[in-house]
């Protein structure tokens, strides 16, 4: 089976993508192709782009939209068509207007807008330290830091790191363990005043292997004996020090990140 999904907002959509998608999991023996209509903020767009959706369907099955439209006469276009359209402001919006006994500011932009000055300002400083200290740069500023991940290269250390520091304004240092530092087994020396700000990214070598092919393939630094090889005395440092690690083979950015947070109390 294959549906469309429209995913339609009066901002930036990543509210309804992010519920939507949700939602959307649940249903994985279905093919859905995905669509973002981003900033339908006038009556005149809505309409525009629901003309749009009709003339893309033909005679096949309906489309589905999913909204998180804060205008009524705005949602009222979509709703009034033949699509299938699901609110996902309008499910919870009443019943916490009925529980709180006052109304809802119906205002735009709330959810993604810079309400916090401070918090914003916090976000910024993270993600300068982040980029600052990737990949093993400025280790002296470790002492800043409120996570230091640790891994061999291609783990998922740099993505995991920007994702923290953007969404949660952590500053997150990552060190890329070297081929000298995993033949000696120990703990690199940059690293041992801060063993408790340590984590370590672990993956399985089929999972790395492939995705250092895609940088460089065909090479010793992505065959599958190489990978392995550094991965267990990766491991083995990880083991020899107590220092907490995850598996990230099966986990995206967003789970990786989570698991930190929920792990290290942060």
């Amino acid at each position: 089976m294959k549906r469309q999904i429209y995913f339609v907002s009066d901002r930036t959509g990543i509210t309804a993508e992010t519920l939507g998608q949700g939602l959307l999991t649940q249903f994985p023996s279905v093919e859905f192709e995905r669509h973002t209509l981003r900033y339908v903020d006038t009556v005149e767009k809505a309409r525009k782009m629901l003309n749009s959706i009709l003339e893309s369907t033909g005679s096949g099955q309906r489309p589905i939209v999913m909204s998180t439209l804060i205008e009524d006469e705005i949602r009222e276009v979509f709703e009034r068509s033949d699509l299938l359209v699901i609110d996902l402001f309008g499910t919870f919006i009443g019943p916490l207007e009925d529980e709180l006994r006052i109304a809802s500011s119906h205002k735009v932009g709330h959810t993604h807008g810079r309400v916090d000055d401070l918090d914003y300002t916090h976000r910024i400083e993270a993600v300068n330290y982040t980029i600052s200290t990737d990949d093993g740069l400025n280790t002296r500023h470790y002492d800043v830091a409120d996570v230091i991940l640790v891994g061999v290269s291609r783990c998922g250390k740099t993505p995991t790191s920007l994702y923290m520091a953007m969404q949660f304004g952590i500053k997150v240092a990552n060190y890329p363990l070297t081929e000298d530092d995993l033949m000696n087994g120990e703990l690199p020396k940059p690293l041992q005043p801060y063993r408790r700000k340590l984590f370590g990214l672990t993956i399985e070598p089929q999972r790395l292997s492939q995705i250092r092919s895609e940088r460089l393939n065909d090479s010793h630094y992505a065959s599958l004996r190489q990978c392995r090889e550094e991965l267990e005395n990766a491991e083995a440092i990880f083991r020899k020090y107590a220092m907490k690690h995850i598996d990230v083979t099966q986990m995206s950015v967003e789970e990786i990140a989570t698991t930190l947070i929920d792990r290290l109390g942060l």
